[in-house]
């Protein structure tokens, strides 16, 4: 089911681009106390957690976005909003972005479930009995929707949310090669670059550190990194298998996701239509927002960031959760 979103951008933030260049820019940096927890994989790769000081209530594994961390603008603030609204929630970092390279020559990508996967079960081992969400932004957001719709009604989850998502891996790169999105290809570009040169020394990756600056668009870099180090034959092989948009007819669980049309990272062609979605699925549609930006708030500068609110009023209605402070 498509709606419509009842977000009203703030009238000092007017376009996609400020909408998603203001919250990385100008929001300050804050979160709740974390405890690190490590979690040892089978190929001898890890996965570090970040755990909000639970309130005894569901759990709630939020994952970042390409490039992200705990220094991302809106990583901190969910989990804030999360803790205050009585939820357990951690962070999961994709594999080398908790500070330091992984251990191995591959990383993670857009389609990478399996990590999911092994972070879910920890989770549902260690607490077999608490009701379980997952919250992903953007190529969180697009690992998440393609989880859901592989494992079908085997998800162990209450329900999931996901935000500002690529969901044609392809279109999207395509779009950040055109006008002012190019700011956002070349500033994530340079931080995959900055990662593959820190992991050189020990693990040689499938091109030259030469040739990396050659790389200068998604589609190349994709190419030459991403799809060699994962095991896909090319860049269309990878976008293809990884595009999250044609598992959206098989998620099972309770699903809702939020989406602005003038995303600058995705073509809106690209967003999905009501034939692409389950019943499960609840694809809530706001003209204005950005990427991962949704900010609304009548005086200049005083941001009010409506998507932790609406993710945590979803949470709410679909788990009793407990005072926050109890337990």
């Amino acid at each position: 089911m498509i709606t419509r979103s009842d977000f009203r951008p703030a009238w000092w933030l007017p376009g996609a681009h400020l909408q998603t260049l203001y919250p990385t820019l100008c929001r300050r940096r804050a979160h709740p106390q974390l405890q690190r927890e490590r979690l040892e994989l089978a190929d001898g790769d890890y996965i570090d957690l970040d755990w909000a000081e639970g309130n005894g209530g569901p759990i709630v594994l939020v994952l970042h976005g390409l490039g992200g961390s705990l220094a991302s603008h809106y990583t901190g603030g969910i989990l804030g909003a999360l803790k205050t609204a009585g939820f357990h929630a951690a962070l999961m970092y994709f594999r080398g972005c908790s500070g330091k390279p992984n251990r191995l020559a591959r990383s993670y990508h857009s389609g990478d479930t399996a990590d999911l996967q092994a972070v879910l079960e920890h989770i549902r081992q260690r607490h077999p009995a608490t009701p379980l969400a997952v919250v992903g932004y953007s190529l969180g957001g697009n690992v998440l929707l393609k989880w859901l719709g592989e494992q079908g009604e085997a998800a162990p989850l209450t329900t999931a949310v996901a935000v500002s998502v690529p969901f044609e891996l392809d279109s999207a790169a395509r779009r950040l090669e055109q006008g002012l999105s190019q700011l956002y290809q070349n500033h994530l570009l340079g931080k995959l670059r900055r990662a593959v040169w820190l992991k050189a020394r020990i693990h040689p990756p499938p091109v030259s550190v030469e040739k990396l600056p050659r790389l200068t668009t998604f589609r190349q870099f994709d190419d030459a990194v991403t799809a060699p180090l994962h095991g896909f034959t090319g860049v269309d092989d990878y976008y293809s298998r990884s595009s999250s948009r044609q598992y959206l007819d098989r998620i099972a669980v309770p699903t809702l996701i939020l989406q602005a049309q003038d995303d600058p990272f995705l073509p809106a062609s690209a967003i999905p239509v009501d034939a692409d979605l389950s019943k499960a699925v609840t694809l809530e549609l706001s003209p204005r927002g950005g990427h991962v930006g949704f900010i609304t708030g009548r005086i200049p500068f005083a941001a009010d960031y409506w998507l932790e609110g609406r993710i945590c009023r979803y949470l709410q209605e679909r788990h009793t959760t407990p005072p926050p402070g109890s337990g």
